[in-house]
């Protein structure tokens, strides 16, 4: 299925008085420029997040953003340091000998001392984290891959209306183009009898001039190949996935053909028919950018 390269999605996973909250973002871009936002917590995860990831994209400008919530109350304990204490009360006694000063130390002021009593959070199983940020993550990517072919869908439809416009284009510059011999046949016949006024005019000679003429303005070729190109653009958008690149190339082969046929138009209506072309498959190209 057509993706677009924006999207959006977002998803909370939550267990055992934890909740982890992945949230997705993504604009257009050439090639997949991905930025992970995880919390210190998660951080040794951020390898593992991306190659996941990729699963979901290939192409897009993608920012996402992890928050981690812990309401466990048994996830901290507080550390008595022992040594450290003990380092303290040896140079307190100290300073009070020397300064021959008293020594008003009690319990509850060396435990204020920095580092004697320290609340430490406890070890996290890994994998029990990581189960969790990866429920997240799937469902936010699932959430993301969604509206992005939503949208793909809209764009699809959007140009499959506009190739069809571009095959009318082609249509009406195919059968304009006997009129525009015809028309130029005659009004070189009539600038050949006006300067030869009585004298009888050469059919066969202004036969040749009107083949050199057809030849020099002839857009079959380029009109066979818009048709092509057209048509090889609705097979690669009913092939779906991963197609930006393929479309912009076409499109590219579009806009070459219609240049050509706009420097060979001889005639006003023509030329519109060329530009009115140029519009649309300039149109389809801005809209290939936003395809993934």
């Amino acid at each position: 299925m057509v993706k677009s390269m924006t999207g959006f999605g977002r998803y909370e996973a939550e267990e055992s008085n934890r909740k982890i909250t992945v949230e997705i973002k993504s604009v257009n871009h050439r090639y997949l420029d991905m930025n992970v936002k995880l919390p210190k917590k998660l951080s040794f995860f951020e390898s593992s997040v991306r190659n996941l990831m990729k699963e979901y994209m290939q192409r897009g400008k993608v920012d996402i953003f992890i928050t981690y919530e812990d309401y466990n109350e048994t996830n901290f304990s507080l550390k008595y340091n022992e040594t450290l204490a003990g380092e303290y009360l040896k140079y307190l006694k100290r300073m009070a000998e020397q300064f021959e000063l008293p020594n008003d130390m009690t319990v509850s002021k060396l435990s204020r001392y920095p580092d004697v009593l320290v609340m430490e959070e406890q070890d996290t199983d890994e994998e029990e984290l990581w189960t969790l940020l990866e429920k997240a993550l799937r469902g936010a990517g699932q959430e993301f891959v969604s509206t992005r072919e939503g949208e793909g869908e809209r764009l699809c439809r959007d140009l499959d209306g506009k190739l069809a416009q571009m095959l009318i284009y082609v249509d009406e510059i195919e059968a304009h183009a006997p009129e525009v011999l015809q028309d130029y046949r005659e009004r070189l016949a009539a600038k050949v009898q006006e300067i030869l006024a009585d004298t009888q005019m050469d059919e066969g000679r202004i036969a040749t001039e009107v083949t050199i003429y057809a030849d020099r303005i002839c857009v079959d070729e380029e009109t066979v190949r818009l048709r092509s190109h057209i048509e090889a653009m609705r097979q690669v958008l009913k092939a779906g996935d991963g197609i930006g690149r393929k479309l912009d190339f076409i499109a590219q082969e579009m806009n070459r053909e219609a240049n050509t046929i706009l420097s060979k138009a001889g005639d006003l209506a023509t030329s519109d028919l060329g530009i009115n072309l140029k519009t649309d498959i300039e149109k389809v190209r801005e809209q290939i950018q936003n395809i993934e």
